[in-house]
């Protein structure tokens, strides 16, 4: 009755017997469930999204002289991760920092299935929550067979998830905290940015300490300098 639809038409979206909503029945839609910005973006994404196969050569492309640039940040730990979230370039810095940062390592797995990540990051619970919310972004936008599966995987095999990914939250938010306590160097309180590489489908992470800060001289000592 909010969004000027019939009962029939919007059971019709519910069960996916509709698949081609206009615009303004998205809008009325959004309006009635009074949907925040990204909840709309990824209401429409789910529409409108396009399921993206693995082997599409276009999401594979990246600069073949990526990993130079990479292992150029002596002080900035950094990886790149594929659609399905599994990390394929790392400096060292950044495998210095976690094995679960290094190439071939999935850091969503880590997060939710390594019982020491729980240890590793003090702000387990909120990096968790941040986690799964964007996932759900990724999800809406551009579902690869990967993503997919590791969701699966991860409903399966994780509490945590599972009761996250149930409450539907969607954040698309890139940019965050990260408090560490590692093995060697002890606390560490790092921001982390998250860029997409456009055209690959890749994402560029990168993690570094506040400036001058005791962090900032833990980080050049796990990195050797």
């Amino acid at each position: 009755m909010l969004a000027g639809i019939s009962t029939d038409y919007y059971l019709r979206l519910e069960q996916g017997r509709e698949d081609n909503p206009s615009d303004e029945v998205l809008a009325a839609i959004a309006h009635a469930l009074q949907l925040d910005d990204e909840a709309v973006t990824y209401m429409r994404n789910l529409v409108r999204r396009r399921p993206v196969a693995d082997h599409d050569e276009p999401w594979r492309r990246m600069h073949p002289a990526i990993g130079g640039l990479l292992n150029g940040w002596p002080q900035t730990a950094a990886h790149i991760y594929d659609p399905g979230l599994t990390v394929v370039a790392a400096n060292l810095l950044a495998e210095a920092l976690s094995p679960h940062f290094g190439a071939g390592a999935n850091t969503m797995r880590a997060l939710f299935l390594e019982p020491q990540m729980r240890e590793f990051f003090r702000n387990w619970n909120v990096l968790t929550t941040w986690a799964v919310s964007l996932v759900r972004a990724f999800v809406g936008q551009s579902p690869s067979p990967a993503l997919v599966s590791l969701v699966d995987e991860l409903k399966a095999q994780s509490e945590r998830f599972r009761q996250l990914w149930a409450r539907h939250d969607v954040k698309q938010q890139t940019a965050g905290l990260m408090l560490v306590s590692h093995p060697q160097v002890g606390l560490l309180d790092l921001y982390f940015q998250q860029l997409v590489l456009p055209g690959t489908g890749h994402v560029l992470v990168v993690y570094w300490a506040e400036p001058g800060s005791r962090s900032e001289e833990q980080l050049r000592l796990l990195g050797g300098f």
